[in-house]
């Protein structure tokens, strides 16, 4: 399950106490600014469960230091060793520069931060002297005997190639589709190894109009905002169209399987075989986003666990 940025951060222990006892294998907690920040998230869920595994999606390359967001992944790692996946991503560029620290280059950024954070973790003693990251000898005292795999959370297709050059997999947001999950390991090199995340907008309700119902208008605003992840669909041009012509009702009475493909949603048995196809796709990791209002979302955890036992 995704622990929106609109809950409460009082409430990840009692999420991530709940996932733990009731079979779900992990909890992934979302920093986006200015909500809530994903390393303080991911501490409290660690100490707070004996097996659940947290993954941290994403910390903006820039918004910390390469140092400092080394010490934070070795931090995290040693409260929980081997429960912790690490992400970073090129943050919203207007977020960065309403904190003064947006790159001009937001690429060469996440390569340097990348690269750097990498051989920290490793243990390694770093000096480098680049656009966005410049360290003198500097060397964690307390690295990881075995490093996470950092994750990048990044969607176009430059961004892609780089996460297959210096990361160890990939974060994509929701929607990620079984046919965008293909498309996007295909734009970083299909690596060996490489770890695949990806988020699912969920909606579980005891029929699918309603479901449906539910999620179209955050569809519609998908469509409008044209979503990189969207052209991946096979049935992408006919989707736009449909749109177009009628709305979100005309979303709503799209075929049952165009909404297979775009997340879990409808019924549970919906729910399950989305979950199925991502699996198929290459996906090792998959966080289910429910609805970011606490009284319609925090529900979405029963069904959370009933697909975790399975």
């Amino acid at each position: 399950m995704c622990f929106p940025r609109t809950f409460p951060a009082a409430l990840v222990t009692e999420v991530a106490r709940r996932l733990d006892a009731g079979g779900a294998d992990e909890l992934w907690l979302i920093e986006d600014c200015f909500y809530t920040a994903g390393p303080s998230l991911v501490a409290a869920a660690l100490t707070a469960t004996e097996r659940l595994t947290c993954g941290l999606g994403i910390v903006p390359a820039v918004a910390r230091t390469a140092a400092v967001t080394a010490m934070e992944f070795a931090t995290l790692d040693a409260l929980a060793p081997g429960r912790f996946l690490p992400g970073i991503g090129h943050g919203v560029q207007e977020w960065m520069g309403q904190m003064g620290v947006r790159p001009k280059s937001p690429l060469t950024a996440l390569d340097e931060v990348t690269t750097a954070v990498t051989r920290l973790l490793a243990g390694e003693k770093v000096t480098m002297q680049g656009q966005y990251v410049v360290l003198e000898d500097v060397q964690l005292d307390a690295p990881p005997a075995q490093a996470p795999p950092i994750l990048l959370g990044v969607r176009g297709p430059k961004s892609l190639a780089l996460a297959g050059r210096v990361a160890g997999g990939i974060v994509l947001a929701e929607p990620a589709s079984p046919s965008y999950v293909r498309a996007a390991v295909e734009a970083a090199g299909s690596p060996e190894g490489f770890v695949v995340a990806a988020f699912s907008a969920f909606c579980v309700r005891s029929d699918r109009k309603t479901a449906y119902e539910w999620t179209a208008p955050w569809l519609a605003g998908l469509i409008a905002e044209k979503n990189p992840a969207l052209p991946a669909l096979p049935f992408y041009d006919d989707l736009t169209k449909l749109f177009d012509e009628k709305g979100i009702d005309g979303l709503v009475s799209m075929p049952q399987d165009w909404w297979a493909e775009l997340g879990p949603i409808g019924t549970l048995d919906d729910a399950a075989a989305h979950i199925d196809a991502l699996e198929a796709a290459g996906v090792h990791h998959i966080g289910l986003f429910p609805d970011p209002e606490v009284e319609h979302g925090l529900p979405q955890l029963e069904y959370v666990l009933e697909l975790a036992n399975r």
